[in-house]
């Protein structure tokens, strides 16, 4: 990775004018890499739907139960996450090396800020390690070619992919896109995925959506649960299966089980 990568070259790709969803996800997360429009665009949202910085922490704790139950219940010493988004606390390397250190990442997102704080995310135990690539979900081949680099796709993967398959579009074959990723990993890798969703009993989630789409970039895509369960199809399903990420394998609250969000997720298991 050339200095570049870190910042320098990078700074001209930023668009300061307009919200950019990693920005907004940081602002929401109580991170400080963001800008005045995405503070102005993310209380926006959150006035169109109030539960949506909920949904953010639901997702980010979502990974972290995922993430413990892979190393320490599955085995899984590397993970491939793609549109990692901007650094904030328990990134899956500090998760899964906390129990695993000789765990490996890979992470891969094509946003120039997140480019700019690569090196936030380029650390790792002595005995493990930690790798970047800037890349598209969608340009599988690269993805594949660079993190062979870092990781053996012989071995087991974790196939990461939070909040980032909302940005394919319905014409650009998402669930293509992903069972090529699937398709080069060996038997025993996992696939964890989270997605936010369309549903009948949450429309303040469609006009925010409505309203990101109109002023935001880039372009969100909301799937049903039933589609969001489709990029499962050919794994054994993890119980509780496709859920709301607040209730993915999570405690009981003291009353009772947590909210449902409109992020879902799930975790499966390639045969």
């Amino acid at each position: 990775m050339t200095s570049e990568a870190y910042g320098g070259g990078d700074l001209g790709r930023i668009d300061t004018s307009r919200a950019h969803t990693a920005r907004i996800w940081n602002y929401w997360l109580g991170g400080k890499d963001n800008y005045p429009v995405d503070e102005a665009a993310g209380e926006q949202i959150r006035r169109l739907h109030p539960g949506i910085v909920d949904y953010a922490l639901a997702d980010r704790a979502f990974l972290g139960r995922a993430v413990r139950h892979l190393t320490a219940d599955a085995g899984i010493r590397q993970f491939l996450d793609i549109g990692t988004g901007l650094p904030t606390v328990d990134n899956t390397h500090e998760v899964a090396q906390r129990t695993a250190p000789d765990a490996r990442v890979v992470y891969v997102d094509n946003d120039p800020l997140v480019l700019r704080h690569a090196q936030a995310l380029l650390t790792s135990t002595p005995e493990g390690r930690t790798d970047y690539i800037d890349a598209d979900l969608r340009d599988v081949p690269q993805i594949l070619e660079q993190a062979a680099g870092t990781l053996d796709f012989t071995q087991p993967v974790a196939l990461v992919l939070l909040g980032v398959v909302i940005f394919v579009g319905d014409d650009e074959d998402p669930y293509g896109v992903v069972r090529r990723l699937l398709d080069a990993l060996p038997s025993g890798s996992h696939l964890v995925l989270s997605h936010t969703i369309t549903s009948p009993a949450m429309p303040d989630v469609d006009a925010a959506v409505a309203f990101w789409n109109e002023n935001g970039t880039p372009r969100l895509n909301q799937r049903t649960p039933e589609q969001v369960t489709r990029f499962f199809d050919g794994l054994d399903l993890l119980d509780p299966g496709v859920v709301s990420c607040s209730r993915w394998r999570a405690q009981d609250t003291a009353d009772g089980e947590p909210d449902e969000v409109a992020m879902f997720g799930g975790v499966g298991r390639k045969r």
